[in-house]
């Protein structure tokens, strides 16, 4: 193995499951993150995560310097908009965010919703799902916009207004 960096072992993760058993609750967005495969386990290249949505909700706009975003739904409605294109989703669509390029999403329909991120290179995205997690409900705007910048990600806009 020579040249390769340390590797943590494949592992079955069922349905509900974590990568590493410990399920990440973000409060700001009402939703819960099971990381599927980690940064860990690809070297930093690929970090794929499964965000289930308990109610209506989504993030903040933002864009990722360094990573592109792709987006697969399970279950549920969502709206996604990548720049200025609007897409509503469901289970089966997928949409891809490029880095460096605007986008929020939200889940909209009644029930669950989950859907399927998938971020390459992944970068430092699982240390900001923990650092969201540390948040609470109702953060400054000052420390979620430092949340966003010490992982090389920028707030540039409210979450979706949700009807």
């Amino acid at each position: 193995m020579s040249g390769e960096g340390a590797k943590i072992p494949t592992a079955y993760i069922p349905a509900g499951g974590n990568r590493f058993r410990r399920q990440r609750e973000i409060q700001l967005t009402r939703t819960v993150i099971d990381i599927k495969v980690s940064t860990l386990d690809t070297d930093g290249g690929l970090s794929v995560a499964e965000i289930t949505s308990l109610h209506k909700s989504g993030p903040a706009r933002h864009l990722h310097h360094e990573q592109d975003e792709w987006f697969y739904v399970v279950e549920g409605e969502h709206v996604i908009e990548v720049s200025e294109e609007r897409y509503e989703l469901g289970p089966g669509d997928s949409v891809l965010a490029p880095r460096n390029v605007a986008h929020v999403w939200a889940h909209v329909g009644e029930g669950t919703g989950r859907l399927i991120a998938a971020l390459q290179p992944a970068g430092e995205i699982e240390a900001f799902f923990d650092d969201l997690a540390t948040l609470g409900s109702t953060p400054r705007h000052e420390e979620l916009s430092r949340a966003f910048s010490s992982h090389g990600l920028e707030l540039v806009g409210p979450p979706l207004s949700i009807e």
